[in-house]
């Protein structure tokens, strides 16, 4: 390929984005990033990248993390052995310091950090700054018809969308990790993947993403062939019932299928470790990922 061959493909490139571009400009996204993502300062450094090219381009992005894994080498070094009910983390008062310092102090201020080296503008807001999140405990019912208590652990109730809506208008990029406060002021360990619904749900945004680390849902886990790159909201309840769908792909699917409800126009999961992936799904002809529609 010559020097002028390649860039006439990268002009087609442009082009096909521009029509989305368009399509897509002033609309709010919201990104979950959390998992193996997280780990790899690599997948981080490029998921970022893209965050900052689509707000450039005049989408208003807003990301939401977790950080589970961090959340378990800073409790193990602290000698607090994790404890889990129900497949969620017991959270005690010396475990929620560890889950706030890691959040809101480690991982939220090391990801705006680096958008701003890239050249973009972002602003962590939690429970240090500026809180968006406002929550409740959180209680499963139990076998014997008790309610199972997590500790402090809870959901969104409430997202102040009015301090987002503000920070995107000009032209920063909201960080937000994964903790709520509740009525009395206390900090609430919540989901990452059902905290970033509940903003999307918020602001009716047109696309939430849930970068993962999988390349999106299969028919066969077993076989990369069956990648289903566009389910509609019937048919994904289908695969939970089949359990085609299960394990760590439940919480996302669940959150995606709330946030359609509430008016969310489409739901991406999408393989964070693939560089530029955000991009690749939402600005290209043939995404890459899963799309979950009504």
């Amino acid at each position: 390929m010559t020097a002028v061959d390649e860039a006439i493909r990268k002009a087609k490139i442009l082009v096909e984005a521009l029509g989305w571009i368009r399509q897509f400009r002033d609309r709010y996204v919201v990104i979950k990033l959390g998992g193996s993502a997280l780990d790899d300062p690599d997948s981080v450094r490029s998921c970022l990248s893209d965050v900052i090219f689509m707000e450039a381009v005049g989408m208003r992005p807003i990301l939401v993390h977790g950080g589970g894994k961090a959340i378990s080498r800073a409790m193990e070094a602290a000698g607090i052995e994790p404890r889990f009910v129900h497949g969620r983390r017991y959270t005690d008062d010396e475990t929620l310091e560890i889950v706030g310092r890691v959040l809101a102090g480690e991982i939220c201020e090391s990801l705006v950090d680096e958008i701003r080296r890239q050249g973009g503008q972002a602003v962590g807001l939690n429970f240090r700054s500026q809180n968006v999140l406002d929550g409740e405990r959180l209680t499963l019912p139990g076998g014997d018809g008790e309610t199972v208590d997590l500790g402090r652990v809870g959901e969104v109730v409430g997202v102040r969308k009015d301090v987002l809506e503000a920070t995107c208008r000009t032209g920063s990029i909201p960080v937000l990790p994964s903790i709520a406060l509740d009525p009395e002021g206390g900090k609430l360990n919540v989901n990452a993947d059902t905290a970033a619904a509940a903003v999307a749900r918020a602001l009716r945004a047109e696309k939430l993403v849930f970068l993962s680390d999988v390349p999106g849902i299969f028919r066969d886990r077993t076989d990369p062939a069956t990648l289903i790159s566009h389910l509609q909201s019937d048919r994904v309840r289908d695969l939970i019932d089949d359990g085609t769908i299960d394990t760590g792909m439940l919480p996302k699917v669940d959150a995606a299928l709330d946030a359609l409800d509430a008016g969310v126009r489409k739901i991406h999961i999408v393989d964070a470790r693939v560089p530029h992936s955000i991009l690749l799904e939402i600005y290209s002809d043939k995404g890459i990922g899963t799309e979950i529609v009504r």
